[in-house]
């Protein structure tokens, strides 16, 4: 006697189907769960920047400053209402991860990327620059400090993000 088999072995498994329908399902889901880890990688690399920026900032404009007075550390001594940086230079700091200045970022190094200066690494770039800003009539004259934050600083100019902050100095 020959018995039939039961249902349930009948109904195993998947069919071509299904299992095409989950292949697709997956080809759809596994980029879009790289891509989102990706923009937050991106999200948390901004919001580092946005608060060492605090710490950077301060430390660009101290510079600005000890240039004007005659005292740089980093750069050219600098005149009241003379535009820095010389044409054709850069003025470029690197930091720290947490936000400690490293030191003058050469042209060279700021245009390609640098992960180190003098065998520190670094993660920030601030390019310091300035241009001449309107007055008006009956006050001292002014030029626009501006700060770019650029980061990672080991990719190239092109490719880093910026946060950009700007100030007013004589």
């Amino acid at each position: 006697m020959i018995s039939a088999m039961p249902k349930t072995f009948q109904n195993r498994g998947s069919s071509l189907v299904e299992t095409v329908i989950a292949m697709g399902v997956l080809a759809v889901a596994v980029p879009l769960v790289f891509a989102s880890l990706a923009e937050s990688g991106k999200s948390s690399m901004s919001a580092e920047a946005e608060t060492r920026s605090a710490w950077i900032v301060p430390n660009c404009v101290a510079e600005i400053l000890a240039s004007r007075e005659g005292r740089p550390q980093f750069f050219s001594a600098t005149a009241a209402n003379e535009i820095f940086p010389p044409m054709g230079d850069v003025w470029a700091l690197g930091f720290s991860q947490d936000g400690k200045l490293v030191g003058k970022v050469s042209k060279a190094a700021y245009d390609k990327g640098a992960k180190d200066l003098d065998g520190k690494p670094i993660r920030y770039i601030a390019s310091i620059s300035s241009a001449t800003a309107a007055t008006v009539a009956g006050t001292a004259p002014m030029l626009r400090a501006r700060i770019f934050l650029e980061y990672p600083s080991g990719i190239p100019l092109e490719k880093r993000q910026k946060l950009e902050f700007h100030s007013r100095i004589p």
